[in-house]
Parts: C-alpha cells; sequence; structure tokens
C-alpha cells in the first residue's frame, strides 16, 4: 500500500510541476506582458515634448510641460490627428533626428520600412504619409 501512496504522491509531484512550467509559459507568451507602447523625446534641445506609439497600431500622440502662471504647471497632451492614427497593423518604433531644431520624430514600421513623420500642429498630432 506504501508504494501505492508513494507512486501516487510522486505523479501528483509531476502533474502539478507540469501545470507550473505551463502557466509559466503561458504568462511569457501573453501580450498583456508585452510594453504596447514605446516613448521618445522630440530631439528639439528646448522642446520637453515626449512623443508616444502605440507599438502594433502605429498611432501616435504627444504631451507636454507647460507652466501656468502663478501656479504647478500641467501636462498638455495632444491626441492623434491626421496620419497619426492606427495604421495597419505591424511593429513601429519611433526614431528621433539628430538635428536639434527639429520637432517633429519619424515613425518608422520595422517591418516594412516605411517611414513617415509626425509633429504636432493645431493641437494635434499629425503625421505624413508613410513612405519607403
Amino acid at each position: 500500500m506504501s508504494n501505492t501512496l508513494s507512486a501516487l504522491a510522486a505523479k501528483a509531484r509531476r502533474i502539478a510541476l507540469a501545470s507550473c512550467l505551463l502557466a509559466s509559459l503561458a504568462m511569457l507568451a501573453s501580450p498583456a506582458m508585452a510594453a504596447p507602447f514605446e516613448f521618445a523625446p522630440a530631439p528639439q534641445n528646448d522642446l520637453n515634448r515626449v512623443y508616444r506609439v502605440d507599438k502594433a497600431t502605429g498611432e501616435v500622440g504627444a504631451c507636454q510641460f507647460q507652466l501656468k502662471e502663478g501656479g504647478v504647471g500641467i501636462t498638455i497632451c495632444f491626441p492623434a490627428g491626421e496620419g497619426a492614427g492606427p495604421q495597419p497593423p505591424s511593429d513601429y518604433l519611433l526614431m528621433p533626428s539628430r538635428h536639434e531644431r527639429e520637432g517633429g520624430i519619424f515613425r518608422v514600421n520595422v517591418r516594412t520600412g516605411e517611414m513617415s513623420i509626425c509633429y504636432v500642429f493645431d493641437d494635434k498630432v499629425v503625421c505624413t504619409p508613410q513612405a519607403k
């Protein structure tokens, strides 16, 4: 009887270990674990603007700090406007140029090699059409 109990206990340990391994692998493969956004500063050295891109959809937004008269500053954010909205699903990144007076940023599609320039215009982020 003790051999049967030992065999059952060993089988239960193997099942528990396999379950833990499967759960760990599922967590590693989960898209929720991946960072959905990438952030990069505008290259302009006197502009405190940070751009954000959704890495899967290519949608671009931006935020910056603005002083308020007589008080604490505020964060101003600019939503996606013309050309900055969702693009075909892919892998998108932001790439600042090295031009110290450039307020815009490149949105690059690393799968296709296409690029566009995104910048703030009339309180929205706009992007040029993607090109290669």
